[in-house]
């Protein structure tokens, strides 16, 4: 983990860790200020929210009903992780869209990961560089650069 591998075998045992610590309270999910107005006007609109993350799904599923911000659970629709695929394949981003029942270009994907966002532009789907800390992401290239949610207007 401090090597930060995207190892699916443990990003499911760290699931399992960190469900202990939600349960008991000593852990709470970190969520940026801005991610329930984003999640609650982006429902309200009708648009379906997924996670694609290196994070198993239980890690996801733990940290979203646990968050700073409440229980964000009720506003994602579907959640993925790396038995999807890696993140930084195209074919990944196809499965996804696939199983969303979408077009990749009906699928905004949204990141602070470079190789990432390539993928998912490769794969069809538009893109969005999340940049939290001004100067501290990799050049946007191809990819509008966001700060905060409430920058991704429908």
């Amino acid at each position: 983990m401090d090597q930060d591998r995207k190892s699916t075998g443990l990003k499911s045992l760290q699931g399992r860790i960190w469900e202990e610590g939600y349960r008991s309270g000593e852990l709470k999910g970190e969520v940026y200020p801005d991610v329930l107005p984003a999640l609650e006007r982006w429902r309200g609109q009708g648009i379906d929210i997924a996670i694609f993350s290196s994070g198993s799904v239980q890690a996801q599923r733990s940290l979203f009903r646990n968050s700073v911000a409440g229980d964000l659970t009720r506003f994602i629709s579907a959640y993925f992780d790396t038995t999807t695929g890696p993140k930084r394949e195209p074919e990944s981003y196809a499965r996804i869209a696939a199983t969303l029942e979408r077009s990749p270009s009906e699928v905004l994907f949204v990141s602070d990961v470079g190789a990432e966002l390539d993928a998912a532009r490769t794969a069809g789907m538009q893109t969005a560089l999340c940049v939290r800390t001004p100067g501290s992401a990799p050049s946007a290239g191809a990819h509008p650069v966001i700060h905060a949610f409430d920058q991704l207007v429908r």
